[in-house]
C-alpha cells in the first residue's frame, strides 16, 4: 500500500480524474485528490488554463503545498498537465518522497531548486505528438538523462489528458497500459 497525493489537470476534478484515483484505492492505495479549484469543472482545456491564470500559477502551487500539510511527508507525489507543477514541486522539496508520477508534464530540476531526492523513483507518462507538451518533453528527457532509475514513457498519438475517461482526449488502449505501468511502479515503492 502506498499513500499518494494527486492533483487534477487544469480542467479541474472531472469525473475522470475521479475515477482515476478511485482505480488507485481499488488496488489498495489510499490517494488524496485535494480540488485547487474551489470546486470548478471546465469542459474546454483552455478555459481551464485560463482560470487557472486568473487565479495565478502561484496560487495553484501555494494551494498545491498546503494540500500536504498534515500528511506524511513519505508519500508519492503525482499530477495531470497542470497538477505537474505542485506534485514535481513537493517530489523535490518536501523530506522524504517516496517517488513521483507525472502525467503529461515536466519541469526542468532547476524549476524546484535542481535536485532530485536520491532514492525517490520517477515515471512521466506523455503522447508523443501532444502540443500541450511539447515544451514539456526536453525537460522529461532531462530528468529521466540525470535520475537514476527514471521512466519516460511516450505513447503513440497527440491528446494530452488521455487518462481522463470523462474527456474527449481519452485513448483507453494508452489510459490501460499507463495503468498497468503506474500500479507496478506503486508496487515497486518500499
Amino acid at each position: 500500500m502506498t499513500e499518494i497525493l494527486l492533483f487534477h489537470h487544469a480542467q479541474g476534478q472531472t469525473p475522470g480524474l475521479l475515477a482515476f484515483a478511485d482505480e488507485l484505492r481499488a488496488a489498495g492505495h489510499v490517494v488524496h485528490s485535494p480540488d485547487l479549484y474551489d470546486g470548478k469543472i471546465f469542459t474546454d482545456l483552455d478555459e481551464g488554463v485560463g482560470y487557472a491564470k486568473q487565479v495565478g500559477f502561484a496560487t495553484i502551487a501555494e494551494r498545491g503545498r498546503r494540500a500536504a500539510d498534515g500528511l506524511p511527508n513519505e508519500l508519492v507525489y503525482a499530477g495531470f498537465s497542470l497538477g505537474v507543477m505542485p506534485a514535481q514541486e513537493l517530489a523535490q522539496t518536501r523530506p522524504g518522497a517516496k517517488g513521483a508520477l507525472l502525467f503529461s508534464g515536466a519541469f526542468p530540476a532547476s524549476e524546484f531548486g535542481g535536485s532530485w531526492p536520491r532514492g525517490a523513483p520517477l515515471q512521466i507518462h506523455m503522447m508523443e505528438d501532444d502540443e500541450w507538451s511539447a515544451e514539456d518533453l526536453p525537460a522529461a528527457r532531462d530528468l529521466v538523462r540525470t535520475i537514476e532509475g527514471a521512466e519516460l514513457f511516450l505513447y503513440p498519438g497527440d491528446r494530452h489528458l488521455f487518462a481522463d475517461s470523462s474527456l474527449p482526449d481519452y485513448d483507453e488502449g494508452a489510459a490501460k497500459l499507463l495503468m498497468r505501468r503506474v500500479l507496478s511502479f506503486l508496487d515497486n515503492i518500499a
